[in-house]
């Protein structure tokens, strides 16, 4: 039975994965269930406290990349709140429209559209939905070196 509560934790951990390219698929979620599957079905003594504590600072700090990174180049180059909000609803929708391409493409246009209809300017306007693709990569590439950590994290806690 162990085997399957592996297979089942190291499913979690590629799904968290692929919350980054979907992310209907709340990635901090998935990391944290393959963590509790191996604590409560595995072994409940090979994860300390302080590797409990540690998990919980980076989950803090995966969920604020994603935020800060988005908003960060939104905002550095003149786009308004709804842009912010636009940009992340069309992350989610583009997701679905056009994977994995629609994730960027999505957002580029939606805020491309909503800074123009809001400042009819046509350079900020495209400099902002250029930032929404920025910060979409920056923060997804901030996600993707936490999980990594994490797990790592998580290997070295269990094989030590």
């Amino acid at each position: 039975m162990e085997f399957v509560w592996w297979g089942l934790t190291i499913v979690l951990f590629a799904l968290s994965f692929v919350g980054i390219i979907y992310p209907i698929i709340p990635s901090i979620v998935a990391i944290w269930g393959g963590f509790v599957v191996y604590q409560f079905l595995i072994d409940s003594d090979a994860l300390s406290l302080w590797f409990w504590i540690s998990i919980a600072l980076l989950s803090v700090v995966l969920i604020a990349a994603d935020l800060i990174a988005n908003s960060y180049f939104v905002k550095k180059y003149g786009g308004s709140k709804i842009s912010e909000t636009v940009a992340a609803i069309s992350t989610i929708v583009g997701s679905f429209i056009f994977p994995p391409f629609g994730i960027i493409l999505v957002p580029f246009l939606a805020v491309l559209v909503t800074e123009l209809i809001l400042h009819k300017e046509t350079m900020k306007a495209t400099k902002v939905a250029f930032a929404t693709v920025i910060g979409f990569l920056g923060g997804s590439i901030a996600k993707v070196l936490i999980q990594l950590l994490m797990i790592v994290w998580f290997i070295l806690a269990v094989i030590f």
